[in-house]
């Protein structure tokens, strides 16, 4: 579609399509393609599927699916919204086939494949909806956009709780969650088919043409965003499976997902609606800040009241993470968006990809797994909180570049 200078109402109307788009292809595709195994993997050990050890498998091979996938998004020559299209396709139709077979070895080619189809969706549906915003003059409606993330994870967790007790099987539980995400597609696939890509026309009469912006450098940001990546995922990844050491109930440790989500969801919801008035350094540094404080409380405070207080503190900061450095990486480089949110979205996999492994090292020669996965999260808090201090400084430099 082209189109140029829309009109409000026009203007209006596109801009609720596309966060409407955006929001449920990054639920599907991260809610439910990179992220529904957390709560699917205790029901898969309840149904003697899994162990522990296959399970990190299957979680080590999903973040190197996703690894590759970011690192690949930006020499696939597909149009953004058409990338988008086809990592949704996939994750509807992998997911599927992690239900049609019990076989663990299968599983781990499965997951890799999820993670590299969420990773295309979200470095397509960012690059594609941000752009979309950005062009229509409606950036501050970012935060609706990527709360889709958490909407999707909060979405899984409650799919996965309900049915907590003997029946349905984990299997079945697989393919009924893609035939949910399949039917909740279609409304991203037709609208991207709609709205394929804005492209600008003339201005008014007598304007003039904005000068392309010169690109700033993105090196720091891209290794914040792997300290982020390095530093959320052991509480992402174990926050269920802690919540469960503390009491067995399922219908009480099931919660600590969907609290995750839903927390995820509200503060970019929240935060955008500030976002005109926040510099986005300085809110990725405060909440690079918070999440370390999240990530440490299992540690100090080994309680139920301690887990779900870090899923609040980890789930309130993770997409306000995301959307602050998506938009401030896309700033620095507009020309190349897709080239470099690929760059910030591999870096990010490198880093929770480095954390089950260091847990892993740290636990051959740690007394037990509790003081091993203590140690870690000191780790990702202490990456967390040079990160902030980094982003701050930065922050600071420009304010005082701009007095």
């Amino acid at each position: 579609m082209t189109t140029s200078h829309l009109p409000p109402a026009h203007a209006g109307r596109t801009a609720a399509a596309v966060c409407l788009a955006a929001m449920i292809a990054l639920a599907v595709a991260m809610g439910v393609g990179r992220f529904a195994f957390t709560p699917l993997f205790p029901l898969m050990v309840r149904d003697g599927l899994l162990d522990s050890q296959a399970g990190a498998w299957l979680a080590a091979s999903n973040y190197l699916g996703y690894l590759i996938g970011a690192l690949s998004a930006a020499r696939v020559t597909l149009r953004p919204a058409l990338l988008m299209s086809a990592g949704l396709a996939a994750t509807v139709v992998i997911t599927a086939a992690v239900g049609w077979t019990t076989a663990p070895h299968i599983w781990i080619v499965l997951r890799f494949l999820a993670g590299m189809a969420s990773a295309w969706t979200l470095v397509a549906t960012g690059t594609w909806g941000l752009g979309w915003l950005a062009a229509i003059g409606r950036p501050g409606l970012a935060g609706v956009l990527f709360s889709g993330v958490g909407l999707g994870i909060a979405g899984a967790g409650l799919y996965c709780l309900l049915p907590a007790g003997p029946a349905p099987s984990s299997p079945g539980m697989w393919v009924g969650l893609a035939g949910v995400a399949g039917l909740a597609a279609l409304l991203p696939l037709a609208i991207g088919w709609r709205l394929p890509v804005y492209m600008a026309g003339p201005g008014p009469a007598g304007s003039t043409p904005r000068a392309p912006a010169a690109p700033r450098p993105t090196a720091g940001l891209v290794a914040c965003y792997t300290l982020f990546g390095f530093g959320y995922i052991l509480p992402a990844t174990y926050l269920p499976a802690l919540a469960r050491q503390l009491v067995d109930d399922p219908q009480v440790f099931g919660l600590a997902w969907p609290l995750f989500g839903s927390a995820a969801a509200l503060s970019t919801l929240l935060v955008a609606w500030r976002l005109g008035r926040v510099n986005r350094l300085a809110l990725w540094s405060v909440s690079s800040f918070v999440m370390a404080l999240g990530v440490l409380l299992p540690v100090v405070w080994s309680t139920l009241q301690g887990v779900v207080l870090a899923a609040l503190l980890v789930g309130g900061t993770f997409m306000v993470m995301t959307m602050v450095a998506m938009q401030e990486a896309r700033a620095r480089a507009e020309a190349q968006a897709t080239r470099v949110l690929g760059r910030m979205t591999a870096g990010f996999a490198a880093g929770q990809l480095a954390g089950p492994l260091v847990n892993a090292l740290i636990a051959r020669f740690a007394p037990n797994a509790a003081a091993a996965l203590h140690l870690a999260l000191g780790m990702s808090a202490a990456g967390l909180l040079a990160s902030s201090y980094y982003l701050w400084r930065e922050f600071k430099a420009g304010s005082a570049a701009t007095a």
